[in-house]
């Protein structure tokens, strides 16, 4: 019963607190949907033609996996099964491994990608978070990082060979007779040398570049057959018709996921990564384990 003395009821009011109500219920059920969208990946299937290749080659491409914030084990061991089930001839990791504290065991992540298999190897390298994971800026100055950040950098490296991945770091091998697979230092926080990664590489090879940041795709020093990236993450968020609103690229949308050109004419393929960084949250970017059948050609 309504008191004697009350005012009346204010339509007014009532709008504005079921529209907040509304409003709060709408964007609860969009932060579940993205939180449901950041753990639910898939697989992209891709073609291309590599010059210099003289049989088919399958690679299988895993970038961003960002452990320990908010991606475990059970994570990993999901995407590890999923590039063993494709049977592919070559694993590629992307870097931006780990997300942690620097004074942080990798070990339960490395458990689980020692499981990688492929006849012609693992090979790696590094991304931005990585660097912070070892600690290279953890204190004062941007870029100065912790004491021994760097030795860090090299047990780490050591402690994944022992798993059987191989991290290049401005370096590169041949892993067939007619394939070249490079790796550079990141772009924002290592010193990639794209010379360096490739020096080894013969004329009629073709050749495989990995690159944590695809920034690099404008300043190739050569054309490279291939360049596989990853970093920006598809921009994590992105909204229909518009896109990502914000991609971590001086060229904003341009390299931002799938297939894109670099100098020479260089094809590149920018993957949306597997995990998650800032927020546990992605929309219309869904993570992505890569599977390219690559031609000769």
């Amino acid at each position: 019963m309504k008191a004697p003395n009350s005012p009346p009821p204010d339509p007014g009011r009532r709008r504005f607190l079921r529209g907040l109500l509304g409003g709060g219920l709408a964007l609860g059920t969009l932060g579940g949907m993205g939180v449901a969208q950041a753990y639910d990946f898939g697989t992209v299937r891709g073609e291309a033609v590599l010059p210099g290749l003289r049989s088919p080659l399958r690679v299988a491409f895993l970038t961003d996996l960002h452990y320990g914030l908010y991606i475990f084990e059970r994570q990993i061991r999901a995407w590890v099964d999923t590039a063993n089930a494709a049977r592919p001839d070559l694993m590629l990791l992307g870097g931006d491994f780990l997300d942690v504290r620097s004074d942080v065991d990798p070990a339960p992540l490395l458990t689980e990608l020692a499981r990688l298999r492929a006849p012609l190897g693992v090979y790696a390298v590094w991304g931005n978070h990585d660097y912070g994971s070892f600690g290279a800026y953890d204190r004062g100055v941007l870029g100065q990082g912790i004491p021994r950040w760097a030795e860090r950098r090299e047990e780490v490296a050591a402690a994944f060979a022992a798993s059987g991945i191989t991290v290049l770091r401005n370096a590169g091998r041949a892993v067939r007779d007619d394939l070249w697979v490079g790796g550079v230092d990141d772009l924002w926080r290592g010193e990639p040398d794209v010379a360096a990664a490739l020096a080894g590489a013969g004329e009629d090879q073709a050749s495989l570049l990995l690159s944590h940041n695809p920034d690099l795709l404008p300043d190739l020093p050569r054309r490279v057959g291939l360049v596989l990236s990853g970093h920006t993450h598809g921009g994590q968020i992105r909204l229909p018709i518009v896109g990502a609103p914000v991609v971590p690229s001086r060229y904003g949308q341009r390299y931002a996921m799938g297939w894109v050109q670099g100098a020479h004419g260089t094809p590149g393929y920018v993957s949306r990564g597997l995990g998650v960084s800032g927020l546990p949250l992605r929309n219309l970017c869904p993570p992505e384990v890569t599977l390219l059948t690559l031609r000769p050609g």
